[in-house]
């Protein structure tokens, strides 16, 4: 994608992860009439903290896209259990699970690099927006210098932090700062895929993974005090694990959304549009959009294809998305049921639906 000199465009994007990417590809095809801006914020450095697992809903999208993935963006080992460990409670079951283990950031850029070459492609980090009459001013910073764009149409795809959200709509009332570090894969026991709760530290959930070279663990904090409540539950899982991660090699953090009720979505307003998790869309109970977030965006890419002003295009995306909003409101039932301690001990000392290993590493 190269750049060009236009200044104003039909519609700004901001964000080119999934939810971003997928719009733009897909709006370029139906409308290649609209200039179209794409700012990416994303380098390997300020990755997003994520697991890297490609859920079920999300094969079955790219399936439904006609997409294969590379098998450069693939990582090791594949994995077809979670260990969910309850360390306060001391409990743990193995669960089956049906998720291709890869490098996000690689995902990100293959999905990137599906938009065509006549959408132009800004790197930077906006750092606010101004709407001025009839365009919205987007300031951004990249390697220290500050470019202004604007655009007749504003989409905002970047995340549960999102600039355009927080500068035209409500912020998602229960926001979490998720945490994640990665270590050198040495040889430690650490299990290949867990899902972890310890209520002493959170009411949300952590997990390990490993990652070629690397074991990564990482966890969603209340903002109050997150960092030490990482490093606590880090800690008590090692002790529980009787092994050490070892000197962290990377930390990684961003905000992470977590809805919990139907107002918590929101998929903007006149010529203001949200995508993905800055939009709410994305599960409470085990923080996977990925789904949500290339679903949201082809949703959006038919609505400006089928609309025949701003205020249509709202209709019919609103309208699109009811059934993903009722979906991920019934993510939040099924989080105030695993992170309540009772609950969740009775579910696990039950042993519904878990599988025993033959033997355990």
């Amino acid at each position: 994608m190269e750049k060009k000199d236009e200044k104003i465009y039909d519609i700004a994007v901001v964000g080119a992860g999934p939810a971003g990417a997928v719009f733009v590809k897909e709006i370029a095809k139906s409308r290649p009439d609209l200039k179209i801006l794409l700012i990416n914020g994303q380098s390997p450095s300020s990755a997003k903290p994520c697991g890297g697992l490609l859920a079920p809903d999300a094969q079955k999208l790219l399936a439904k896209f006609d997409l294969v993935l590379p098998k450069s963006i693939l990582e090791d080992p594949q994995i077809f259990a979670v260990e969910t460990i309850d360390i306060d409670q001391k409990l743990v079951r193995y669960y089956q699970r049906y998720y291709l283990n890869m490098d996000r950031y690689a995902f990100d850029s293959w999905l990137l690099s599906l938009v065509p070459s006549h959408v132009t492609l800004l790197n930077g980090r906006v750092t606010k927006i101004k709407k001025q009459d009839e365009l919205y001013n987007i300031f951004t910073r990249y390697n220290g210098e500050e470019v202004q764009m604007s655009a007749k149409a504003l989409v905002g795809a970047d995340g549960g932090g999102s600039v355009v959200r927080r500068t035209f709509f409500a912020p998602m009332r229960a926001q979490y700062v998720a945490i994640q570090q990665w270590f050198n894969n040495e040889g430690q026991k650490m299990p290949y895929y867990s899902c972890i709760f310890d209520a002493k530290t959170s009411d949300s959930c952590s997990w390990t993974i490993h990652k070629g070279n690397y074991v990564i663990f990482g966890g969603a904090f209340e903002r109050q005090g997150c960092r030490r409540a990482f490093d606590t539950q880090k800690s008590r899982l090692e002790a529980f694990l009787g092994n050490s991660f070892g000197k962290a090699v990377k930390t990684e953090a961003c905000l992470v959304s977590s809805p919990r009720a139907m107002k918590d979505f929101c998929t903007g307003e006149d010529r203001v549009f949200l995508l993905g998790e800055a939009a709410g869309f994305i599960s409470a109970s085990s923080f996977e959009g990925l789904s949500s977030a290339m679903f949201s965006g082809k949703t959006l890419a038919e609505a400006f294809a089928k609309g025949k002003s701003y205020k249509d295009i709202q209709r019919i995306y609103k309208k699109s998305t009811r059934p993903l909003r009722f979906k991920l409101r019934s993510k939040s039932v099924k989080r105030a049921i695993l992170c309540a301690p009772s609950i969740r001990g009775l579910i696990m000392r039950s042993g519904i639906q878990s599988i025993t290993p033959y033997t355990k590493r």
